[in-house]
């Protein structure tokens, strides 16, 4: 079990130092912004969605690893998806991370090293940042996402 959390710390600490799609989007049509206020984590989500297929996304902000991990690991997952098949993504990772009964969903991939955050409950509101963002991104909503 240690090796496998370890193998997830790597996985974390990867994407924290170097995150992938994370860069403004010249092309997004949707746009969000979010702020952890425990954490001071900053995140701004963009994405390009035609056919209500999400064809590109990407990220921008400033956080602690778990917030910067999350992000870019969601990006990466949610390339080429249905919206739909995002909004339910969005169901099973915030299970996951909030859940100790969570079963693994093989559809979250990469997704479940965030598994362990649940185990601290402060750094929830870190992983569920840029997801939250996302949805609001989706459904075009202007004020800024808050995690408090």
């Amino acid at each position: 079990m240690n090796d496998l959390r370890e193998l997830y710390q790597e996985v974390i600490f990867d994407h924290y130092r170097k995150p992938r799609n994370c860069h403004a989007l010249g092309c997004a049509n949707h746009k969000a912004e979010g702020y952890n206020p425990l954490c001071g984590d900053q995140v701004t989500v963009y994405l390009k969605v035609e056919d209500d297929i999400i064809q590109d996304l990407s990220f921008e902000g400033a956080g602690c690893a778990i917030s910067t991990a999350s992000a870019s690991l969601m990006t990466e997952a949610l390339k080429g998806r249905k919206v739909a098949e995002v909004e339910h993504l969005f169901d099973d990772f915030h299970h996951m991370v909030t859940d100790a009964q969570t079963v693994p969903h093989p559809a979250l991939g990469k997704l479940e090293v965030l598994a362990g955050v649940r185990e601290f409950p402060a750094r929830i509101k870190c992983a569920t940042l840029a997801w939250h963002t996302l949805h609001a991104a989706l459904k075009d909503q202007r004020t800024p996402v808050k995690t408090e």
